[in-house]
């Protein structure tokens, strides 16, 4: 049987993680609030009505995505495109490129930045190969003008974020979203692990401190995860109605 992505792959060491999971969308909930197009997230209601579970929708893809097996990674990959082409039907436009290709840079910047955080410094070569498998699903999506190699995405992702991030009364709106349905504790939180994550424009955009309360308790964190302590404070950092999603975040498997 052909994965999509290869058993011994570094990505599926990020994505089989549920902290690193939740770290990844901590930074793309950040970069999406501020993102020139977030106003197409808005067109269904779907994110503000309920960012948790449009958190929990996306990571079912990307999951399905990257320990399926080749041709069942496809019709993911398919379905996804589909619903996006629907969207765009209802609304009578097309999501711009750029804004496609933004949300394929945001997987594989904060997939990188995640596991560092969270693990340990990637190597060049890895970081190419998590970029290599979003590069896949972006070129399935037919999304146009990717990148062809890591460097040249790095140099991409720089000027989008220069250019396609602005502070707007979406961002004010889905941060009060994200405080409503997580209550201001979990929400403190959220916005330090914000901070510790995002790139230096998405944190200047914000307003964010340069320095996360986090960084100190990470150490413990890590250390928590020996005696599978983590797992109850996943449950104390996201809501009792999620239950059953956190756990399966850290459930790996294959179709």
């Amino acid at each position: 049987m052909e994965h999509f992505v290869n058993e011994n792959s570094v990505v599926r060491q990020i994505w089989g993680k549920g902290d690193t999971i939740l770290f990844i969308f901590a930074g793309a909930s950040a970069e999406f609030a501020l993102n020139k197009a977030v106003d197409w997230l808005y067109f269904t209601g779907r994110l503000p009505a309920d960012p948790l579970g449009r958190l929990f929708s996306t990571v079912e893809y990307a999951r399905k995505i990257v320990f399926s097996e080749k041709q069942a990674a496809w019709r993911a990959i398919d379905a996804m495109a589909a619903i996006h082409a629907n969207v765009e039907t209802k609304r009578g436009t097309s999501i711009p490129d750029w804004a496609y290709r933004d949300v394929l840079f945001m997987l594989i910047d904060y997939s990188i930045r995640s596991f560092e955080v969270l693990e340990r410094k990637l190597t060049e070569a890895e970081k190419a190969e998590v970029f290599q498998v979003f590069y896949r699903v972006g070129y399935r999506m037919g999304v146009k003008d990717l990148p062809d190699n890591y460097k040249d995405w790095v140099t991409m992702r720089e000027d989008h974020l220069q250019h396609n991030l602005q502070k707007s009364h979406f961002t004010i709106d889905l941060f009060k979203q994200y405080r409503k349905h997580l209550g201001i504790i979990r929400y403190r939180i959220l916005l330090e692990a914000q901070t510790l994550i995002v790139p230096d424009r998405v944190r200047t955009l914000l307003e964010f401190r340069k320095m996360s309360l986090l960084k100190p308790v990470l150490g413990v964190y890590k250390l928590s995860r020996f005696i599978n302590a983590d797992k109850l404070l996943k449950e104390l950092i996201m809501p009792s109605a999620y239950k059953s999603e956190i756990k399966a975040l850290d459930s790996v498997t294959s179709s």
